[in-house]
C-alpha cells in the first residue's frame, strides 16, 4: 500500500505543477471537533495567499460567523457560508460556484466531525456536503495519544462512505519528530491515504477562546499578528503543492448560477460593525444591496452621531465584552432609542436583541442598554438556546410576505443569555417549533415597526429576509 500511495502522490504533484484546475477546492474536516481544523484552515488561507500568490476562496460549512472572521481575515476576501440543513443543494452550489468565479482555490472548513449531523443518515453532515461539492477531503487530526492507532482510525473513515474521497491527512499537535515518525510509519504501511503535513504543538498557534467559541478576530487586536504566526507555521509544516495538486482534482461545477436582479440603491441601511457587533454573514449583506440597499457602517461604541439612514439591522455580536463602552456611549444609545420611537424599521438579532434591552448583567456588573425592550439581560454560565431551529411566523410580524401560507423557517440560535424582569405582554413574529428563543415558545419581539429576536436568519431559497427587510424600510421610507 505505501509504495502505491506514495505512487499516487507524485503523479498527483507532477500533474499540479502543469495545471490548475479552474475550480480547484479542498474540504478541509476532521475526526471530531476541537482537532485544529478552523488553526489550520487559517493558516493554509494566509499561506497560499502570501507564499504561493493565489486568490483563496473561503467557505464554512454551517451555522458560525466567528470562524468566518478568522478565515476572511487570513484570505484577504469574504468567506461564504454553506448549510445543507437552512439552504437546497443546488443552491449551495450557486453560492460556492459564484464565489469561486474569480479565485484560483477554494478552501471549505468543515464543521465538527466528518460524519457528524443532526441527522442519523448523514444528509447533513460534512461528508455530504464533501460529496455535493465533489471536494476532495483533507482530514485534521488530533494525534495528541495516539502513535499505530491512527491507521484503524483513517481506514474506518476512508472505507466508510464511498461517495466521498479522504485524498490526504494532516496530523496536529505531534508530540515531536519521533512521534511524527510513528504516526507516518502507520499510515503509509497500512493505508493509502497521503499524509500531507504535520503540525507539532505549539501554545503561540492557539487562539483566545470565549464562551462561544474563538475570540473574534474583529475584536483581537493582534489578530494580524496571530495569522502571519500560523501561516508560517503551517507553510513549514504542510506540503503546499501536494495539497494544491489534490486540490486540481477536483472538477469544475456547474450550476443555475441564478444571479438576482440588482436594483438600484435608494435606502440605506445602517449596520454596526464594530467589537460588540460583528456577526453578518456574507451572503445576506450581498442579498441587501442586491435588493437596493446601500448599507452604511457605524460603530456603536466610537461614533458619537448615528449616520442618516432609513433603517438598521444590529446583528450578533459580544455586547456583554463591550457593555461599559456601549454605556458610556450615550449618545448612540438615546439615538438609536429616538430612532425606533419615531418608528423607523430596525430588525436585530441576539446581541442586537440584548443591546435594546433596559440592561446587560454579566460578571457582577450591570450596564444600562438602550432601554426601548422592556427586560433586563442576563448572561448565564451554560448555554440558554444552542444550535439549529425551526419558527413559524405569526400574524404580528411587521414584515409583509408575498404568501399567506404560514411556513416554518430553518435557522438557528446560540445564546448564553435570557431575559430577566419582563414587562409584557410582548407581541411575538415567531412561535418557535424547534429551539428556545425568548421562552422556549415565542422569539422575535416586535415593538412598532422594530423586530427583535435570539434567532439568527439565513437568506435561503423560500425565505429571502432581506428583500422583505428592504421592502419594508422602502414602504416607511414613503409613508414619510
Amino acid at each position: 500500500m505505501a509504495s502505491y500511495s506514495a505512487a499516487l502522490y507524485i503523479i498527483l504533484l507532477f500533474t499540479y505543477r502543469f495545471a490548475i484546475s479552474d475550480m480547484s477546492h479542498l474540504y478541509l474536516s476532521a475526526a471530531h471537533k476541537s482537532s485544529g481544523k478552523t488553526t489550520i484552515s487559517i493558516g493554509l488561507c494566509a499561506a497560499l495567499r502570501e507564499h504561493k500568490g493565489f486568490t483563496v476562496q473561503p467557505f464554512k460549512k454551517g451555522p458560525d460567523y466567528i470562524d468566518p472572521l478568522w478565515l476572511s481575515a487570513a484570505a484577504q476576501r469574504s468567506c461564504y457560508n454553506l448549510d445543507v440543513f437552512m439552504e437546497r443543494p443546488d443552491a449551495n452550489l450557486d453560492i460556492f460556484s459564484s464565489a469561486m468565479a474569480d479565485a484560483d482555490i477554494g478552501l471549505i472548513e468543515g464543521n465538527k466531525g466528518l460524519f457528524d449531523g443532526l441527522s442519523v443518515d448523514g444528509s447533513d453532515s460534512n461528508a455530504a456536503m464533501a460529496e455535493l461539492l465533489q471536494a476532495p477531503v483533507i482530514l485534521v487530526i488530533d494525534t495528541r495519544g495516539i502513535t499505530r492507532g491512527i491507521a484503524p482510525l483513517l481506514h474506518g473513515y476512508d472505507t466508510f462512505s464511498s461517495a466521498i474521497r479522504i485524498a490526504g491527512v494532516i496530523f496536529n499537535q505531534v508530540g515531536g519528530e519521533r512521534h511524527e515518525g510513528k504516526l507516518r510509519q502507520a499510515v503509509e504501511h497500512y493505508t493509502d491515504i497521503p499524509v500531507v503535513g504535520a503540525v507539532g504543538r505549539d501554545p503561540a498557534l492557539e487562539i483566545d477562546e470565549r464562551h462561544l467559541g474563538l475570540m473574534p478576530s474583529n475584536e483581537h487586536h493582534q489578530a494580524q499578528s496571530i495569522i502571519h504566526q500560523i501561516s508560517d507555521t503551517v507553510r513549514q509544516s504542510v506540503d503546499l503543492d501536494a495539497l494544491m495538486s489534490i486540490a486540481a482534482t477536483a472538477p469544475d461545477l456547474t450550476s443555475g448560477n441564478r444571479d438576482r436582479h440588482q436594483v438600484s440603491p435608494d435606502i440605506r441601511i445602517g449596520i454596526p460593525r464594530d467589537a460588540a457587533f460583528g456577526f453578518y454573514y456574507t451572503g445576506d449583506l450581498d442579498a441587501l444591496q442586491q435588493a437596493g440597499a446601500e448599507l452604511i457602517f457605524f460603530d456603536t461604541l466610537c461614533d458619537r452621531k448615528l449616520p442618516k439612514v432609513d433603517g438598521i439591522f444590529i446583528g450578533g455580536g459580544f455586547p456583554e465584552s463591550s457593555m461599559q463602552a456601549l454605556e458610556a456611549n450615550i449618545s448612540m444609545r438615546s439615538q438609536i432609542a429616538e430612532f425606533i420611537e419615531n418608528g423607523n424599521p430596525v430588525y436585530a438579532e441576539c446581541g442586537g436583541l440584548m443591546y435594546l434591552c433596559r440592561s446587560l448583567s454579566w460578571n457582577g456588573k450591570i450596564c444600562r442598554m438602550a432601554g426601548i425592550i422592556p427586560a433586563d439581560v442576563e448572561m448565564m454560565h451554560r448555554p440558554q438556546g444552542r444550535g439549529y431551529v425551526r419558527v413559524e411566523e405569526t400574524n404580528a410580524h411587521p414584515w409583509p410576505h408575498s404568501s399567506t401560507r404560514r411556513v416554518e423557517i430553518p435557522a438557528h440560535e446560540f445564546h448564553y443569555s435570557k431575559l430577566e424582569n419582563i414587562e409584557g405582554p410582548f407581541n411575538f413574529a415567531y412561535r418557535v417549533k424547534r429551539g428556545f428563543g425568548v421562552d422556549g415558545c415565542n422569539d422575535g419581539i416586535v415593538y412598532k415597526n422594530t423586530l427583535a429576536s435570539y434567532t439568527h436568519l439565513r437568506d435561503v431559497e423560500g425565505h429571502h429576509w432581506t428583500q422583505r427587510f428592504v421592502n419594508f424600510v422602502r414602504a416607511r421610507k414613503r409613508e414619510d
